[in-house]
């Protein structure tokens, strides 16, 4: 990113603002609703702008001239809103020198900061920003957030804030303080305060915070979340699984999970890579089995985060063997898998009442590494078949369906790292596939789908979505 978000304390400090037009007016409200003394700098200004700055208590300053090197005097952020692009670049350049930051409207290569829409219910703020290039789509971004988020968030979060200092005298562990925290987010606490109740929310939590030393101790155990991460775009993951994420203390995950996922994950977690590829284990199976077991023994929150979903190809049933064994409480959360996520993106609907009323998922190899698959189960014409992990024995899948009585004509595409920006997809048929990608440098993961429904790509593709054709 271009820009580090950060919340700047401005109470009583002045800033400077070069200009006197809407836009001057619209970055001077913002800075006076965060306490600054403001200091106006221009030829001319509107009047609202001025009864701003000098509103009774403020303490501002307006000089009805041009710009002077002495005006940035004391000042701890200056912000440009003219016309005037030689002007802009001459006081960018001075605040660059003295170390003052500045934020130049509509030029953000010569800014030190910007300015990000802004979602205010004090005390909790959420800011977003395209880090100066699209003003436009981050106020579209802004509007519906705040539909969605009630302006009674605000008083939930003053409500907490005044009990931090009391709970910290009554549990000085932070670990402790962070579980008596989650077990009242997770209880009625929000909605009392979110339907207009504050008065019984703020009863029960001083109740609460009075007896927090008393409750019993958490069990010695944690937890393991087992999450589906679906197969590569984030907005993929569902909401249940970006909740446990956020819980999560430690995150083990694969190599088949987008680093916009992990971004998603606390600052605070610990994210411990597992990943396996064909032939290169990171670490074997039964130490992931184990690690699970290990950390939640610590009495942490352990998330499992798989590509796909963890109970299709994804070894979950076995990772979760020795959870059950040890006692663990566990939960499991699907996620959207290769074979769904990848077609969808392909625009290959798996069924389809002209073309294929079933549809089977296979492995594209068996724990040995063999393609011996019972392949006269494999052959009906109305089915859908969707090999995973198959580019490897690709030839041989195509050979042996054919063998076994599938047409030789029957469509097929390969799907190279599927629903990502990076996605291609590749159509042939089953007698010429396996020539069409040979020698090219084909990236995984990659999903094999055979079947008439193929046809339909890429007529059912949609609009986003990366394609090679039969190339």
């Amino acid at each position: 990113m271009d820009f580090l978000p950060l919340g700047l304390k401005l109470a009583g400090h002045t800033v400077v603002v070069v200009g006197g037009g809407d836009t001057a007016l619209r970055k001077a409200r913002l800075l006076h609703r965060a306490g600054a003394r403001l200091r106006l700098v221009a030829p001319q200004w509107r009047a609202e702008l001025q009864a701003l700055v000098e509103r009774e208590g403020a303490g501002g300053e307006c000089h009805r001239r041009a710009f002077q090197d002495d005006d940035l005097e004391g000042a701890r952020l200056v912000v440009l809103a003219t016309d005037d692009g030689a002007l802009n670049e001459r006081v960018a350049a001075l605040c660059a020198a003295r170390g003052v930051p500045v934020n130049v409207v509509d030029r953000p290569d010569i800014s030190s900061f910007v300015f990000p829409a802004l979602i205010d219910r004090d005390p909790l703020f959420i800011t977003i920003s395209s880090s100066g290039v699209s003003p436009v789509l981050t106020r579209r971004l802004r509007a519906r957030l705040e539909a969605w988020l009630p302006s009674r968030w605000g008083r939930l979060a003053g409500i907490l804030g005044r009990f931090r200092a009391p709970l910290a005298r009554a549990l000085p562990d932070r670990k402790a303080r962070e579980a008596f925290w989650e077990r009242q987010l997770d209880g009625p606490l929000v909605e009392q305060v979110l339907s207009g109740h504050e008065s019984e929310a703020e009863a029960a939590l001083h109740a609460a915070v009075a007896h927090a030393d008393q409750e019993r101790p958490p069990p010695v155990d944690g937890e393991v979340y087992l999450v589906g991460a679906g197969p590569g775009d984030p907005d993929l993951l569902t909401f249940r699984g970006l909740h446990l994420l956020r819980k999560a203390d430690t995150v083990l995950y694969d190599r088949l999970v987008a680093p916009e996922i992990l971004a998603l994950a606390r600052e605070d977690a610990e994210l411990i890579y597992v990943g396996k590829a064909r032939d290169r284990h990171t670490l074997p199976q039964d130490n992931i089995n184990d690690l699970l077991v290990h950390y939640a023994r610590e009495g942490k929150k352990v998330c499992r985060l798989k590509g796909g979903d963890p109970f299709i190809f994804g070894r979950g049933g076995e990772e979760l063997e020795e959870v059950v064994a040890a006692g663990i409480p566990f939960q499991v959360v699907p996620g959207i898998t290769a074979a769904s996520g990848c077609a969808a993106y392909a625009g290959i609907p798996l069924t389809h009442r002209d073309h294929a009323q079933s549809v089977r998922f296979v492995t594209g190899h068996r724990k040995d590494g063999s393609v011996d698959l019972n392949w006269a189960g494999l052959v009906a014409e109305q089915e859908t078949l969707v090999f995973y992990m198959g580019l490897v024995g690709l030839r041989e899948i195509c050979a042996r369906l054919i063998e076994h009585g599938r047409a030789a004509d029957t469509p097929v595409a390969l799907v190279s790292r599927g629903t990502t920006d990076a996605q291609e997809v590749i159509t042939g048929t089953l007698d010429d596939l396996a020539d069409r990608i040979e020698g090219r440098e084909i990236h995984a993961p990659t999903l094999i789908i055979v079947g008439s429904v193929v046809s339909l790509h890429p007529r059912y593709r949609w609009f986003g979505a990366a394609d090679t054709g039969g190339a």
